[in-house]
């Protein structure tokens, strides 16, 4: 692959990754304790704000994920492995990589 298209993954690898540490801070309060004072609020908003609670937890360990795997494809990149399946080691469509540049298979090895 080209340099100067690796240099663009790598930048459309750290934009996202930006992106996804502002979305965890701003969504940090939506993950917080819920309270489950009953004089505060009713059992029907207790069990609102437990659901929109576990949401947001499960939306966060998605994030995290995502910036795992964000963080593996720029060592990737920095070893000169970018571009090629992890598991045969066949390139990866270029397609694929503009779709998600985070990818580490081929289509053929993905899950």
């Amino acid at each position: 692959m080209l340099p100067e298209k690796i240099e663009e993954f790598r930048s459309l690898l750290r934009q996202r990754r930006k992106e996804l540490e502002a979305y965890s801070e701003m969504s940090a309060e939506a993950r917080a304790a819920v309270e489950l004072d009953q004089s505060s609020v009713g059992r029907v908003s207790r069990i609102d704000a437990i659901q929109q609670q576990a949401m947001a937890l499960v939306t966060e360990r998605n994030r995290e994920r995502d910036l795992q795997r964000i963080k593996a494809a720029l060592v990737r990149i920095d070893e000169g492995e970018f571009g090629y399946c992890v598991d045969c080691g066949e390139s990866i469509a270029e397609k694929r990589l503009k779709f998600n540049p985070s990818v580490p298979q081929c289509v053929d090895c993905a899950p």
